[in-house]
């Protein structure tokens, strides 16, 4: 019996730390909950639609002023660059004339200055040629009046009609768009004489 009552506090003592080890439940905060954000009306959803598409134009705008300045700016330089590729070829066509006019203020020699002329016809030939521009006669040709652009017409005893007999300038193309029509002359065929009035060999007239 005694033993029992010696053992019961020592129980009681196990029971007590138990009890005291225990997570308390009751104590542990409860997690904040949040609260849900107000559902927003008609007309904010509308103005925030707005501001969004106001901010999207802006945007918009700048991104084409830009486009317009880089566009002008490209075409400016194209035009440049094409003028450049254009004028350089004559440039030794203006040296030529240039010496041309110096050499026919120094000698007399007709010869020299027509060879010096032969040389400078030459050099623009060959500057059309770089840029891909052709002459073309017309001499010969029935007229064509998409190539051709007539300053009259005349009698030929040896051309036929509508035939081309003389060019006053030759025609230009680049690949087959045409630059200037040659202008010419056109034959109208044999010249034939106008007929006699009857009414003038007419007797009873002349009595």
């Amino acid at each position: 019996m005694s033993e029992n009552k010696e053992n019961a506090p020592q129980e009681q003592e196990k029971d007590t730390v138990q009890q005291n080890s225990e997570p308390v439940w009751d104590e542990v905060p409860e997690t904040e909950k949040k609260e849900p954000e107000p559902e927003l009306t008609e007309e904010e959803k509308l103005k925030a639609d707005l501001a969004a598409l106001q901010e999207k134009f802006i945007y918009l705008q700048a991104e084409y002023q830009n486009y317009r300045k880089r566009a002008a700016r490209d075409i400016s330089d194209a035009r440049s660059h094409a003028i450049a590729d254009t004028l350089t070829p004559f440039l030794a066509v203006s040296d030529f004339l240039g010496m041309a006019q110096t050499a026919a203020e120094k000698t007399d020699n007709l010869d020299a200055i027509k060879q010096g002329l032969m040389m400078i016809i030459a050099q623009f030939d060959k500057a059309l040629e770089e840029m891909s521009v052709r002459k073309f006669s017309a001499i010969g040709e029935k007229f064509d009046p998409d190539l051709h652009d007539a300053v009259g017409r005349e009698p030929s005893e040896t051309v036929p009609e509508g035939v081309v007999t003389k060019e006053w300038n030759c025609g230009y193309k680049i690949g087959e768009k045409l630059l200037r029509p040659a202008r010419v002359m056109v034959s109208s065929g044999p010249d034939v004489p106008a007929e006699n009035d009857p009414a003038e060999n007419d007797p009873a007239d002349k009595e």
